[in-house]
C-alpha cells in the first residue's frame, strides 16, 4: 500500500517544528546571545507562514490543552516566587502595579481608538494590553540566572496585572453587546465566581498535594512530578468550569510557597517536561498569529507596543522612590514588564474556540503580541543586565 506522505507530514509537523525550535534557540542563545523563547516564536511563526506550510491550519484542542498546561507549569513557579509579606511591608508595590494597569489601560485605548478601532475593540485590545507575561520573564530570569530588586519587582508585578488584565477582559466581553453578561451586575458577578472559583480551586489543590504526598510518605524530587500532575489537573478543571487557569495556577504556587514546599533549584521550571512544554508555548503563541494578522495590524500593533511601554515604564518611574528604589531602576522594571504574548494569546486563542473570532477582530494586538513575543525577551535580558542582577551575564547554558 503507498504512503500518504501528507498524512505522515500532518503527523510530524509539531514534532518536527519543536526539534527544530529547540536546536535553533541553543545555537542562538550560545552564538547571538539571543533569549531562548524569542527563537522559538521566530521558528514557530516562520514555519507556519502559507509559503512554508509545514504547520497548516489552526491548532487542535490537544495542542492549545497543552500550551495552557505549558503556561500553568510557568505560572505556578511565578506564583511560587511571590512573597505576600513582601506586599504587606511595601503596599507600593501593589499600588505601582494598579498605576501600571490604568496608566496602560488608558494608554492603549487613545491610541487604538486614534488608529481606527470601535470603542469595544479599544477596550478589549486595552484591558489585554494591561497583562505582562510572568511565563516570558521567568524563563528569562531562569535563563540569566538573575536575581536582585528588578528581579524580584518583575516577578511580583506581572503576577498582578496579569490576573487584573484576565479579569477586566472578562468583564469587557461579558458587557459587549450579545455577550453572555446582560447588565454590570451580571458581569460583576461572573468575574466574582470566575476570581473567587479559580483562587479556591488553587487554593485546595495546594493543601491537597502535601497531604497526599505525606500520606504516602513520597517527599523530594516527588514532589516535582506531583505539583506538574495537580498543575496539569488544575488547568483542565478550570477550563471546564469556566473558570481561570491563570488565576488558579498563581494561586497554587502562592499557596505552595506560604505552606513552606520546598522546591530544590534543580526543581525549579519542572526539569525536562517544563523545558519542553516552554519550547510548545512559545511556538504556539507564534503559530495563532496568521500571517494576514501581522500585515493587517502592524503599523497599528507597532503604536500600541510603543504606547503600552512608555505606560509602564512611566507607571514604575513614578513611584520607584516611594517604593524603595531608585528612579533608575524603576524605569528599568517597566521596560523589563514589556512581554505579553503567553497569556494574551492563549486568551484570544481560548475565545475563538468559543466562537468568538477576536484573533482577526484585534489584529492590531495579535501584531503587537508577536512583536513583543520577538523582542520583548530580548529587553527583559537588557534590563536585567543594566540592573547588574546577572552574575555571569555571557554564560550560555
Amino acid at each position: 500500500m503507498p504512503t500518504d506522505w501528507t498524512v505522515v507530514a500532518a503527523g510530524i509537523a509539531w514534532p518536527l517544528t519543536l526539534v527544530l525550535a529547540w536546536a535553533l534557540g541553543e545555537v542562538a542563545r550560545r552564538w547571538l546571545r539571543i533569549p531562548r523563547i524569542s527563537t522559538y516564536a521566530i521558528t514557530g511563526f516562520v514555519l507556519s507562514l502559507p509559503g512554508v506550510g509545514l504547520l497548516r491550519g489552526a491548532p487542535d484542542d490537544q495542542v492549545l490543552l497543552l500550551a495552557h498546561v505549558a503556561l500553568g507549569l510557568v505560572l505556578f513557579e511565578a506564583g511560587y516566587r511571590i512573597n505576600l509579606r513582601w506586599f504587606r511591608a511595601n503596599p507600593w508595590i501593589a499600588l505601582t502595579a494598579a498605576l501600571e494597569a490604568i496608566l496602560t489601560f488608558a494608554a492603549v485605548e487613545w491610541v487604538a481608538t486614534a488608529g481606527g478601532l470601535a470603542p469595544l475593540e479599544a477596550r478589549l485590545t486595552a484591558t489585554l494590553a494591561m497583562a505582562t507575561s510572568p511565563a516570558t520573564i521567568v524563563r528569562v530570569v531562569n535563563e540569566l540566572r538573575s536575581s536582585g530588586q528588578v528581579t524580584e519587582r518583575i516577578l511580583h508585578l506581572s503576577a498582578l496585572n496579569c490576573a487584573l488584565a484576565v479579569l477586566a477582559f472578562k468583564v469587557t466581553v461579558g458587557l459587549a453587546p450579545g455577550g453572555p453578561d446582560a447588565t454590570v451586575m451580571d458581569a460583576t458577578r461572573d468575574v466574582i465566581w470566575v476570581l473567587l472559583g479559580s483562587i479556591l480551586l488553587g487554593v485546595l489543590m495546594g493543601a491537597l498535594v502535601p497531604a497526599v504526598l505525606a500520606a504516602v510518605r513520597r517527599t523530594g524530587q516527588d514532589s516535582t512530578l506531583a505539583y506538574a500532575l495537580a498543575v496539569i489537573l488544575l488547568v483542565a478543571l478550570d477550563r471546564a468550569l469556566g473558570l481561570s487557569p491563570v488565576v488558579a495556577t498563581l494561586a497554587l504556587g502562592v499557596v505552595s510557597r506560604n505552606r513552606r514546599v520546598f522546591l530544590s533549584p534543580s526543581e525549579r521550571g519542572f526539569g525536562a517536561l517544563g523545558a519542553m512544554l516552554a519550547v510548545l508555548l512559545f511556538v504556539f503563541i507564534a503559530v495563532v498569529v496568521e500571517w494576514h494578522q501581522l500585515r493587517a495590524g502592524f503599523a497599528l500593533g507597532s503604536a500600541l507596543v510603543a504606547a503600552r511601554l512608555l505606560a509602564k515604564v512611566a507607571a514604575s518611574s513614578a513611584l520607584a522612590v516611594l517604593s524603595g528604589t531608585s528612579w533608575r531602576k524603576g524605569a528599568l522594571t517597566g521596560v523589563a514588564m514589556a512581554p505579553m504574548s503567553a497569556v494574551v494569546i492563549l486568551v484570544l486563542e481560548e475565545t475563538h474556540a468559543r466562537g468568538l473570532a477576536l484573533l482577526d477582530t484585534l489584529a492590531p494586538l495579535a501584531a503587537a503580541s508577536l512583536l513583543v513575543e520577538l523582542a520583548g525577551p530580548i529587553l527583559v535580558g537588557r534590563a536585567l543586565r543594566a540592573a547588574h542582577e546577572v552574575e555571569r551575564p555571557e554564560v550560555a547554558d
